[in-house]
């Protein structure tokens, strides 16, 4: 009996190890999950979402890894970012703070921004008047809600106003292996328009693209209100692909 009961210890301490093992995988090379703790991403990503980053997108470096150790440099196996592609990156400035923005800029890119419109290489970015505004606007009656168009691809954006700290800038270039990155909350976002705040993203600090939700819980109803629990759970947000 005694050596039955060893051997039962034995394979669960076997099948926790593989669990492990396997999870360490998944969340090293596959898919790892990230939370939104601020509204800079705001239309698309909210405050409460869960969401599934891929590792694979764009190849691994050093910030793939649990607790990024610097046993390599640059990226193996690489794959380039498109525009307008959301991606999790370190801060260029403090690697140990994850930050999740859109990318608008390419390496060697000319980009300007003139009232709120992005121009890049001489050419612009489209943005029209959303038919959806109401959707989202119920805590933002003086906002906008724009479809930006890129080849490929279009996606919401709010704007607040075009005469914002961001809304008018210099000239930026790109470097090269750089990307240059901006929220979709265009006025309440501190992204790649701030030099000394955020400024270009090396490519080696990108650690994946988001894919989409796995949750969603609205933070501003405290848990204990369980007769709200069908308004904190946002169930439509589920395994929401995101844009």
């Amino acid at each position: 009996m005694k050596s039955k009961n060893k051997n039962n210890i034995l394979d669960n301490i076997k099948t926790l190890i593989y669990a492990i093992l396997i999870a360490f995988f998944i969340r090293t090379f596959i898919l790892q999950p990230f939370t939104i703790p601020s509204g800079s991403m705001l239309p698309n990503l909210l405050v409460g979402d869960y969401l599934f980053v891929s590792k694979y997108s764009y190849g691994y470096s050093r910030y793939s890894l649990p607790f990024s150790p610097n046993i390599f440099e640059g990226r193996i196996f690489k794959k380039q970012p498109k525009r307008g592609d959301v991606v999790v990156f370190r801060l260029p400035k403090d690697p140990s703070i994850d930050y999740i923005k859109r990318i608008i800029g390419l390496p060697g890119d000319e980009i300007i921004i003139v009232n709120g419109t992005i121009y890049i290489n001489d050419g612009v970015i489209e943005q029209a008047q959303s038919k959806n505004r109401d959707k989202y606007f119920s805590d933002y009656p003086k906002g906008s809600l724009l479809i930006e168009k890129i080849p490929q691809k279009s996606y919401n954006i709010l704007n607040f106003e075009d005469n914002g700290i961001g809304d008018n800038t210099g000239v930026y270039v790109v470097p090269k292996d750089h990307y240059f990155f901006m929220g979709d909350n265009r006025d309440n976002s501190l992204d790649s328009r701030f030099l000394d705040q955020v400024g270009y993203v090396s490519y080696d600090n990108l650690i994946g693209r988001a894919e989409f939700l796995f949750f969603s819980s609205d933070k501003s109803i405290p848990l204990w209100k369980f007769w709200q629990w069908h308004k904190k759970f946002r169930a439509d947000r589920i395994f929401k692909k995101i844009k």
